[in-house]
């Protein structure tokens, strides 16, 4: 479904990436793990569109996005999640998730983003402000789904949340690929990459190191924990 190849990004004069190239499936989630500073985050704004300074090719379900604007691929179905999670905090859940516009292909209805996230049923008039930080992200991947993505880039929706919204986290992306999205997330919590996702990808100075399946991140768990330095 994404296939990214020879893609460099700069800061200034700073190359951030070099050169990478993945491929993320169609109803797979893939992860991307990497040390803070690796890159991983530019990554993502890459393939939305929101970094200018970048080189190689980007194709969305066989359409070359690579010169497309964020508007333009968001109407393609991608749709982005970023680490701060970017929710209006006096706005309340239901106007968070109904007032951003329908861009993508598949929109997901009301009903269906509740029967998904009943917590934000149960919240659903209550503000930004007042939501746990688990509600929030839980805000956050609604939304994207409720704007019609087929492919989320999910910046590392576990942090700073505790291990009981954590296992909340990953039994909602199971269910969300069981629907038919496609996830590719940036995850420094290696366990939990593991119980989640399809496939791994190790970025390291900018460049793609390693592929790995799960076996191979269960068995290099604590080898990969020293690396990230967790």
């Amino acid at each position: 479904m994404l296939r990214v190849a020879g893609l460099s990004a700069w800061y200034g004069e700073a190359r951030v990436l070099r050169e990478v190239s993945l491929e993320v499936g169609r109803g797979e989630i893939v992860t991307l793990v990497g040390r803070n500073g690796a890159g991983k985050t530019t990554l993502l704004r890459c393939l939305m569109g929101l970094h200018a300074r970048r080189d190689g090719t980007v194709t969305l379900s066989g359409t070359d996005i690579t010169r497309l604007p964020a508007h333009r691929r968001a109407r393609l179905g991608l749709g982005y999640v970023p680490d701060d999670r970017g929710i209006y905090s006096t706005l309340t859940v239901e106007e968070n998730l109904t007032l951003p516009p329908v861009a993508g292909p598949d929109p997901w209805p009301l009903a269906k983003v509740y029967e998904t996230f009943p917590r934000l049923a149960e919240r659903r008039g209550f503000p930004g402000t007042k939501l746990s930080g688990g509600e929030q992200q839980m805000l956050a991947l609604a939304r994207v789904l409720r704007t019609g993505a087929r492919l989320l880039l999910c910046d590392e929706p576990t942090e700073g949340l505790s291990p009981l919204i954590v296992q909340q986290i990953g039994g909602i992306l199971r269910e969300v690929k069981r629907q038919g999205t496609t996830v590719l997330l940036i995850e420094q919590n290696v366990h939990f990459a593991a119980t989640v996702a399809d496939r791994h990808y190790l970025l390291a100075e900018g460049r793609i190191v390693e592929s790995l399946d799960n076996d191979e991140m269960r068995a290099r768990e604590h080898e990969l924990l020293d690396y990230l330095g967790i």
